[in-house]
């Protein structure tokens, strides 16, 4: 790869304009992205336009899209262990609002006639399925959304690494990591706080973890190496862009690879 740790994307060269660069994919949505503008519980609106972005790619693109939602919206483990609350039980807490915020997500699409499944890796038989990597698959070969909730199970992992997990696990070709801060990419620096940051389109594995870059965190980034997993690292608010992402209509985002 060239020395500006520069990479290229994915099937560029035989990429057919208006058509999807993968055939599966692993949407990762923080929570966050869920919340209203105090920052927390969710919004009904924006969980519904989201809803409608996905179906849209899912039905004219023809591809199998699968989701990974974080909870930090209505709870984040990282916040009860400051206060000194046990810190495994404070990520099992934050298992359990993912599934909440997956149920949302799972209602939006439902209303717009998208046949869904959430899938738990925690037991929960009365709202969802459990997490069955061959059962995943055959949604996704039917033409079902699948949404991806509880996180890997296990405290001390965040959903980053349940986005790069599940996206092996399932056979997806790109994780594609969706922001809310308005940031649309990866910089060289903190946007927000150096004016002199600039945007990168593609960056390598290791130039992220080498730079300290906060694109997600370094286990999710090794695992996503050592697996050949492509990142897509762009704006998930602005909307359209994840119809953007799938077919290169525009240089959207930064790739990771």
């Amino acid at each position: 790869m060239p020395d500006n740790g520069s990479a290229p994307h994915p099937g560029s060269g035989a990429h057919t304009p208006g058509t999807a660069r993968w055939k599966r994919v692993v949407l990762k949505l923080s929570g966050e992205a869920f919340a209203d503008a105090s920052g927390y519980s969710i919004d009904g609106d924006v969980v519904t336009r989201l809803a409608e972005e996905i179906v849209d790619v899912r039905r004219d693109l023809g591809i199998d899209v699968a989701v990974v939602v974080g909870g930090g919206n209505i709870w984040r483990g990282l916040r009860g262990a400051g206060a000194g609350m046990d810190p495994a039980q404070a990520d099992y807490m934050g298992m359990l609002a993912t599934v909440i915020n997956g149920l949302a997500l799972q209602d939006a699409l439902e209303r717009l006639d998208q046949d869904t499944r959430v899938q738990t890796a925690l037991q929960m038989a009365q709202v969802a399925e459990p997490y069955i990597r061959r059962r995943a698959i055959r949604h996704l070969e039917q033409g079902r959304v699948v949404i991806l909730a509880g996180g890997t199970g296990n405290p001390f992992f965040t959903t980053d690494t349940t986005a790069a997990l599940r996206a092996a696990e399932i056979d997806a070709e790109v994780v594609l990591k969706g922001t809310h801060g308005g940031v649309d990419g990866v910089y060289t620096a903190d946007p927000k706080l150096d004016p002199t940051a600039t945007k990168l389109d593609s960056i390598t594995y290791m130039d992220v973890l080498n730079r300290g870059l906060r694109v997600m965190d370094a286990t999710a980034i090794t695992f996503c190496m050592d697996h050949t997993l492509p990142i897509v690292v762009f704006d998930l608010l602005e909307p359209g862009n994840i119809r953007r992402v799938l077919v290169g209509e525009e240089r959207v985002g930064t790739l990771v690879g």
